[in-house]
């Protein structure tokens, strides 16, 4: 091995520090020459980058406790890069030394290899494009939104005026610290899709056929069929001549496509703040055929959504950013159903806590 003296450094300057590092690098070249065997390269290795008594360790102390403060991070940068070039050739003589390639006797090829499972839609999610897809296939396209809304999109543009009885009944998830807003500007997490409905006719004139499925949130205590976070599709057609008979047909068809072309549907008065008339939709049991069993509560119907004709103050709030909306010109109907409950009917799952456990064993049976 070469010499252990500190090659001395006359000055501070760039170039005379290229020349002190460039005589060193050359140490290190012809010291590199024979690495040959593991002993070598360890004796090297030790040389080198010992971290006590390595050579590097000794240039670095030597040179940076004499350097003044604007020439010690000029040394730093130089002496990474020769540590760097000395790791290198070491990498290279280990790898280019006998015995350092596999030994093909020790590995197996014909051993199967580790196999990632492929994943499944959550049955939510399968639900969820299943809905959607129906109603693009009648021309609907598809709308999003933000969860966090304001009172403004949630409520007061949907018919929901402040002091409203209605919206006591959505047990409203609010964002801290807003009290010093107005009121139609607080924050909160929304707790159905409808505030897209009006965002949509603000942005586009009619006609307007969209369906909004997403994520809403309400703060109701978790049981077997409650969930604080659960989804929903809600859809909106306006144009011009838009009767309640278009929406029974509408519905009535995308209930025969979720559930088999059998199924009967039924409307029954309702109240919604945003749509009137309002109604209530039943579908005949698809499990019985409408006999009467345990999961329609031997009725022979279960409730599944809510619709109605938009109600004209919808439009009057709508009509604020786009004129189009005029409710003596046009006319339009919304509907919205719960995803989750859906996909429990369709799945025969008895409790929604499953669907959001993320339980590997439960998911599986939709695989």
């Amino acid at each position: 091995m070469p010499d252990d003296g500190i090659p001395p450094l006359n000055g501070w300057s760039e170039s005379e520090l290229d020349r002190a590092f460039a005589s060193v690098a050359k140490e290190v070249e012809l010291s590199a020459r024979s690495l040959n065997s593991p002993e070598e390269q360890e004796q090297f290795r030790l040389y080198w980058l010992g971290r006590k008594q390595g050579r590097l360790k000794a240039i670095s102390d030597a040179w940076l406790k004499a350097a003044p403060p604007q020439a010690k991070k000029l040394i730093g940068q130089r002496f990474n890069t020769l540590k760097a070039e000395v790791e290198q050739r070491l990498e290279r003589a280990a790898a280019s030394s006998p015995g350092h390639e596999f030994d093909a006797e020790t590995i197996d090829i014909t051993l199967p290899g580790t196999r990632r499972k492929l994943g499944a839609e959550h049955p939510l999610i399968r639900t969820w494009h299943e809905i959607v897809g129906i109603f693009q296939r009648m021309g609907y396209s598809v709308g999003v939104g933000p969860e966090v809304e304001t009172d403004y999109y949630n409520f007061e543009s949907l018919n929901f005026p402040p002091g409203h009885p209605a919206r006591d009944t959505q047990d409203t998830l609010v964002i801290a610290g807003q009290e010093r807003k107005p009121l139609r500007d607080r924050l909160l997490m929304r707790t159905h899709t409808s505030p897209v409905q009006i965002r949509t006719m603000e942005q586009q004139p009619p006609p307007v056929r969209i369906v909004i499925p997403g994520k809403v949130h309400r703060n109701d205590a978790a049981d077997a069929t409650h969930s604080p976070i659960f989804h929903q599709v809600e859809g909106l057609c306006v144009d011009t001549n838009i009767t309640f008979a278009d929406l029974k047909g509408t519905l009535d068809h995308a209930m025969k496509e979720l559930f088999g072309s059998s199924v009967r549907t039924r409307f029954f008065p309702s109240f919604f703040p945003f749509t009137e008339p309002s109604a209530d939709v039943q579908i005949s049991c698809p499990f019985c055929a409408g006999s009467g069993c345990r999961k329609c509560k031997h009725s022979g119907w279960i409730e599944l959504l809510g619709c109605g004709m938009v109600d004209p103050t919808v439009f009057e709030f709508a009509r604020l950013k786009q004129p189009a909306y005029d409710p003596k010109k046009i006319s339009g109907f919304a509907f919205g159903m719960g995803i989750d409950r859906i996909a429990m009917m369709k799945y025969g799952i008895g409790d929604i806590g499953l669907l959001y456990s993320g339980d590997l064993r439960f998911l599986e049976q939709f695989a």
